[in-house]
């Protein structure tokens, strides 16, 4: 067994490694970048070495500086994590070359999984069933076209070197083809830099449901499924193992199928062989097709690991030291069931837009798994991914592992940015996520009321008037904050989210108050807990940064702002004329100058943050009147861009 390894990635995924590690003896060294150095994974390890700036092609992309790294701290071996380089054959080679151990496949096993159409095609050799499609080298637009005629209508474009649903399109008939193609090949060479193609039969009711495989070069062996069809826009967003539904039939062929994938490329190390499956009739064995193996560890193997009891960064290093396969196929085990959900800071109401922001708060309920890479006072920074972190429960039975799960997600307490807490919540008490009626367009079809974070009333009455409690002083025991000179009435002024609501507070003794708001009247009585307001049980609240954080369980995260009412406003700011940076990100294109005509929703800028571009576009007819950035400019959330003005203006 190694006695130190280097892990070549940040985040949650870089502390489950320590955790492992630790466990096992084996000491570990940290890699970060400038904008990581006070990050969780750095104090988790043993050492830490810094590798360069913020963006990761400047740091966690350079594949030279993190095996200098391992050479320079003594690391007899590197764990790449997942994203990065963990799917580089060329980091793997040159890994290798330094003389060191690289914890994961091979790169020939890499290059094989590469490219979509030449695994599909091995695979086809190997005896994997692969969904009817088109997968050869004859990009020609007539012969993809006559492909397309050929497997039947709807089809599915994809881009052969894809991922994260870039370069997919789906067609629903002969004359939606080539504006199609030609859009998935443009989304393919600029992502991808390699705009070839393939076609695949169009599967109506899918189920995306991945099976994890073991192997140790020789032999291979699967740890069961997990299903992973809560998407949205091709991503994952809720994982459990097992998959509902499931057939001892089913399992056994997906699993021989899978195995028969790792074994036809000598697989060495953690993989997931990922397959579509038509659920229009129920998981029957010949519905299912192979769509990639994805030649790593996965950002779902928690649940795997709960229902296996097995602890697959363990597997790993003891499998890249040298040892056979912990266990045979029949001794692994496989118990109750799992869910995983991804918080995520985002806005969903702004179309799931990543955000940032200094976490004022962030704790998790006793009694479940939270993998994470940051904590309170940690900042969620614009070059990474904004994942806060992975919720894990499992249960007996999966109807008490969701329980489970919606719970644990009420009672997780996230402060200081927007986040997808309050979707994954009303997410897990889906009523056809309940009872296992899922597919990869649920949440699609059903996202308007997913995304509805509009609280109730009553329950928004409670927490203004929480907050306005806490806000006088009046949040912790009797009589903190109660004094024979304080007024029995006082005016509260707290702003939330663009809207400002008055409050009139009136003290009746230490222990009870009423409080007049826009909607009426409520009462509320001290509890040890904290504040009952009109029956509400107390709702948990957290002052910081001169906020306060009212925690309303599945009725959101609120965060209210005492308002000084002789406070004004410093400036106008740009009105309906300006376009404001909705995030912190780099400016990576400007299409316009100052003095140049545009019309409602031209393309003005495009903003890259969180892995991901977003074009700002003109709201109205007008002229650029001012142009604040230039390509390149690393601009904060609200930052002016561009002013815009008419010609009326300018007369």
């Amino acid at each position: 067994m190694f006695q130190k390894i280097l892990i070549a990635n940040r985040g949650e995924i870089a502390v489950r490694i320590i955790d492992t590690a630790r466990a096992m003896g084996v000491s570990t060294v940290a890699v970060y970048s400038e904008a990581d150095a006070d990050a969780a994974h750095v104090a988790a390890a043993d050492e830490a070495v810094p590798i360069g700036a913020a963006p990761p092609r400047e740091s966690y992309l350079c594949g030279d500086r993190i095996i200098a790294a391992a050479r320079a701290t003594g690391a007899q071996a590197i764990h790449p994590g997942y994203g990065f380089l963990s799917e580089n054959p060329d980091f793997v080679a040159a890994v290798e070359a330094a003389g060191l151990i690289f914890i994961g496949p091979s790169a020939e096993a890499i290059r094989a999984m590469g490219l979509k159409d030449a695994a599909k095609a091995l695979m086809e050799q190997a005896g994997v069933p692969v969904v009817p499609g088109y997968h050869g080298d004859n990009q020609d637009d007539d012969h993809l076209a006559g492909a397309a005629e050929a497997i039947g209508y709807p089809v599915l474009i994809k881009a052969v070197a894809g991922g994260g649903g870039k370069g997919m399109r789906k067609v629903a008939g002969a004359a939606d083809f080539p504006a199609a193609l030609q859009a998935a090949r443009s989304e393919a060479r600029n992502a991808f830099g390699n705009d070839a193609v393939l076609i695949e039969k169009y599967v109506e009711q899918p189920r995306h449901i991945e099976v994890q495989v073991f192997g140790d070069g020789q032999d291979a062996v699967h740890l069961y499924e997990r299903d992973c069809s809560l998407q949205r826009r091709h991503q994952k967003v809720i994982e459990e193992a097992p998959a509902p539904g499931m057939t001892p039939e089913m399992r056994a062929a997906m699993g021989e199928a899978a195995v028969r994938a790792a074994r036809a490329i000598g697989y060495r190390g953690a993989g997931t062989v990922e397959f579509i499956v038509d659920g229009s009739d129920g998981l029957r064995p010949d519905r299912f097709w192979f769509m990639e193996m994805n030649t790593r560890l996965q950002v779902e193997h928690p649940v795997t690991e709960a229902v296996t009891g097995l602890d697959l960064v363990e597997w790993q290093l003891r499998i890249a030291a040298g040892e056979g396969l912990p266990l045979a196929q029949e001794a692994i085990p496989l118990t109750g069931h799992a869910f995983e959900a991804r918080l995520y800071a985002e806005d969903v109401a702004a179309g799931f837009l990543p955000a940032t922001g200094t976490l004022a708060h962030l704790a998790f309920p006793p009694g479940i798994r939270a993998d994470t890479g940051v904590r309170t006072g940690d900042t969620i920074s614009p070059f990474y991914d904004p994942m806060i972190a992975k919720i894990v429960v499992a249960g007996a039975t999966r109807g008490v592992a969701l329980n489970r799960l919606a719970r644990a997600l009420e009672e997780t307490r996230v402060a200081g940015t927007v986040t997808n807490l309050g979707f994954l919540g009303r997410l897990a008490r889906h009523p056809g996520f309940a009872i296992g009626d899922v597919d990869t367009g649920l949440i699609a079809r059903d996202l308007a009321e997913l995304a509805d974070g509009v609280p109730e009333p009553a329950l928004l009455r409670a927490v203004v008037a929480s907050a306005a409690l806490v806000a006088a002083g009046l949040s912790g025991a009797a009589l903190e904050g109660f004094a024979l000179w304080q007024p029995l009435s006082r005016d509260l002024v707290l702003a939330c989210e663009g809207e400002q609501f008055c409050v009139q507070l009136r003290l009746h003794g230490p222990d009870r108050a009423t409080l007049v708001l826009e909607g009426g009247e409520v009462h509320a009585i001290r509890h040890p807990e904290g504040w009952i307001v009109d029956g509400h049980r107390p709702l948990p609240v957290v002052k910081a940064g001169g906020a306060i954080y009212v925690f309303a369980g599945a009725g959101g995260t609120f965060g209210l702002v005492p308002v000084d009412p002789l406070a004004r406003a410093t400036a106008e700011g740009l009105g309906g004329d300006g376009i404001e940076a909705p995030m912190p990100g780099l400016v990576k294109v400007v299409y316009v100058a100052a003095g140049v005509g545009v019309t409602a929703g031209q393309p003005l800028v495009i903003l890259e943050a969180m892995k991901m571009e977003h074009t700002l576009t003109a709201p109205r007819d007008g002229i650029v009147a001012e142009l604040f950035v230039a390509e390149g400019d690393q601009v904060e959330a609200g930052a002016p861009l561009i002013r815009l003005e008419t010609e009326e203006d300018i007369a």
